[in-house]
Formats: structure tokens, C-alpha cells, sequence
């Protein structure tokens, strides 16, 4: 029988680690393994997924009994759909060959992937055999879309130009929202706790024209579904990727010249309010797309982690220090091309240089 595999997508913040961590704590004793494609240097999806302490060899750790460190693969070299041959295929293969090879594989891609080019590799000889795409799942911001931010409809694009400077560039953020809407076989509607019924409706009724015949959207909150509904799905979808229209089929490649990530180092902090009030400002006044990383707290025993989309800003503390262990932490912070690092830096830091 061949090993499934779920490709998780959707793009910066959606949710997609904390709807994995949801299935992984279901689990039921089923072998998994993870492959995150984390865009930025942090690791931080990674020990997320862990739970915190990276070490993964207690149970429970990553949310399923006996799960073990090496059950998750982190491939930071860049967007995974960009470094399939040198990344992502040794990383499958390794799994195949282990001595216990894993019952299911969920892979995360980072907010930039196109999930087209992935699913190709499992066509590939070397690994069509033995490992089959079970389904491709988008994960989508609800509210995010709600706003109109990833839009493709001309006329509201037109009408945010004038105020949101992302539409100054030659925008592919609508690209690829669009290319992992057309190739997923369920779409997981996230964050719908920020919406009105009214406003959840037209959401829905948004996305239904960019959807193939017959992919239902799933709306949630906090990534709460059941798994049954996520995993096994029988899509194969390997087999049908003429059915999964891109516009990027006529490329060999692309690229995300449009993208950078830096990080942003984090003394202990005597004021978390005034470390999310300096974020949103920054966020405000610059193309930062996402933020996401830890810092220690002066009083706290624990972690903090702070993660944003945009404006919208989530913290909470995930697990006590270690003894011994640095509490000095660090930000992603994650926008569109050009950023003005100096000044995001000035403005989060006080003046800190990045």
C-alpha cells in the first residue's frame, strides 16, 4: 500500500501550523510524518510543532504518542515548490527508506508556494510508487479575505489601490492565492470566528468561482476539523494535475523576487504591550505581510510567542525556559520586497539596529 500524503498550503498566517497540530493530536496511533517549508530562520513552525521544546522524544511532545524529533522535517532553504529536486525529494526518499517509514506524511509549504509544482514531484518514478498525494488542502484567512486583501476581482483591486500600497506592485499575492485555490481538493476557511454570518456568506460565495467542480469549503475557527474530513481523501492528485490549472503552467520556474524575510533579535522584555503597540505601528507603516517569533519576559517563567498578520497581532506563552537556556528571542518579520529594515527596526526595537 502507498504511503498518503496531504500537502497543507494557504498563504502567510492562515493557520496552517495550528491546523496541523490539531490533526497530530488526533492522530489515533497513526504513524506521521511532517515536512515544514519555513520561510524565514527561526525554526519556528518546528518547535511549534514540537511543542515548544524541540526535543519531541517524550510522548505527547508533537501532539501524538511516540512521536520522535526526526518526525519532523524543517526544509529552510527556501520555497519548497523553488527547491524540489535539491530539497524536497532527498527529504521523501529518507522517509520511504526508513526502516518503519511513516503511515501518512503532512507537508506544510511555506505562504509563497504554489502547490502545482509539488504535487509534480510525486509523479516523478522514484517516488509514484510508493507515496501518493491523498489531497492538497488550502488554508485560508477568512477575515483576510473578507477585507478584499487577496481579491481577483479587477474592480476591487482598483478600488483598494489608492489605499493599501501592496497594490502598488505588480501584485503576485493574487497569483498565488489563486494557484492554490485551483488545486486544492478541500479548502479549510479559517478564522471565521471574525466574521459575521453575512460576512462569512460572501466569503463563501467569493471563493466558489475559483474552486474546481465538486471541492467543498470547510469554515472553522483555531483549525478545528476533524480529521477524517482532512485526511484521506483518495485524491491522487498526482494523476489528474491536467485538472489543476495554474498560471503558471507555461513557466519552468518562478521566483518570489517580490518577497524578503529578515530577523529582528529580541532582548528580554519588560513591556509586552508596548512591544505589540511598536509592531502594529511598524506593521502599519510598511508592506509587512507577517511576523512571527518568541522573546523572554522579565517577570515570566514562560516563553512568550508572538505571531501577526498585518495589523492583527496573537501572542500567548507556549512552555517555562529551560534552566540554563538564553531568554533572548527573535522575530520574522516577512513583507513584500524593499522593505525599509532600518526603520521597522527602529521602530520595534527603539532604535536597535536589525
Amino acid at each position: 500500500m502507498k504511503i498518503q500524503a496531504t500537502i497543507i498550503s494557504g498563504f502567510l498566517g492562515s493557520g496552517k501550523t495550528t491546523l496541523i497540530r490539531h490533526l497530530i493530536a488526533r492522530a489515533e496511533g497513526r504513524r506521521l510524518a511532517l515536512i515544514i517549508n519555513e520561510f524565514g530562520d527561526l525554526g519556528f513552525d518546528r518547535e511549534a510543532l514540537l511543542g515548544g521544546d524541540g526535543t519531541g522524544g517524550e510522548e505527547g511532545e508533537c501532539g501524538v504518542p511516540g512521536c520522535k524529533e526526526d518526525d519532523i522535517v524543517e526544509l529552510a532553504n527556501g520555497c519548497i515548490c523553488c527547491t524540489v529536486a535539491d530539497d524536497f525529494l532527498p527529504t521523501i526518499t529518507a522517509l520511504m527508506e526508513r526502516e518503519e517509514p511513516p503511515e501518512h506524511i503532512i507537508i506544510e509549504t511555506s505562504g509563497l508556494a504554489l502547490p502545482k509544482p509539488l504535487v509534480k514531484a510525486f509523479a516523478w518514478p522514484e517516488v509514484r510508487s510508493r507515496v501518493t498525494v491523498d489531497g492538497v488542502i488550502t488554508v485560508i484567512d477568512a477575515a483576510a479575505v473578507a477585507a478584499g486583501r487577496f481579491a481577483d476581482d479587477p474592480e476591487a483591486v482598483a478600488r483598494q489601490r489608492a489605499t493599501d500600497p501592496m497594490l502598488d506592485h505588480d501584485n503576485p499575492l493574487e497569483e498565488v492565492f489563486g494557484d492554490q485555490l485551483s488545486c486544492a481538493d478541500l479548502v479549510v476557511l479559517n478564522k471565521t470566528d471574525l466574521l459575521t454570518p453575512k460576512e462569512l456568506e460572501s466569503v463563501q460565495q467569493g471563493l466558489a468561482g475559483d474552486l474546481r467542480p465538486g471541492v467543498k469549503v470547510i469554515a472553522t475557527h483555531e483549525g478545528r476539523i476533524e480529521p477524517r474530513i482532512v485526511l484521506g481523501l483518495g485524491a491522487a492528485a498526482e494523476d489528474d494535475l491536467h485538472a489543476r490549472p495554474s498560471v503558471h503552467d507555461d513557466e519552468e520556474e518562478h521566483d518570489h523576487d517580490d518577497f524578503e524575510s529578515f530577523t529582528l533579535p529580541l532582548s528580554p522584555l519588560g513591556d509586552v504591550e508596548d512591544l505589540l503597540a511598536r509592531l502594529q505601528e511598524a506593521a502599519a507603516a510598511h508592506d509587512i505581510l507577517r511576523v512571527k517569533g518568541f522573546a523572554g519576559v522579565a517577570d515570566k517563567a514562560m516563553r512568550l510567542v508572538v505571531q501577526g498578520v498585518g495589523t492583527r497581532l496573537h501572542h500567548y506563552f507556549d512552555r517555562p525556559w529551560e534552566a540554563g537556556e538564553r531568554r533572548d528571542g527573535a522575530l520574522v518579520v516577512i513583507g513584500l520586497k524593499g522593505l525599509d529594515r532600518k526603520a521597522i527596526s527602529e521602530t520595534v526595537l527603539g532604535g536597535a539596529k536589525d
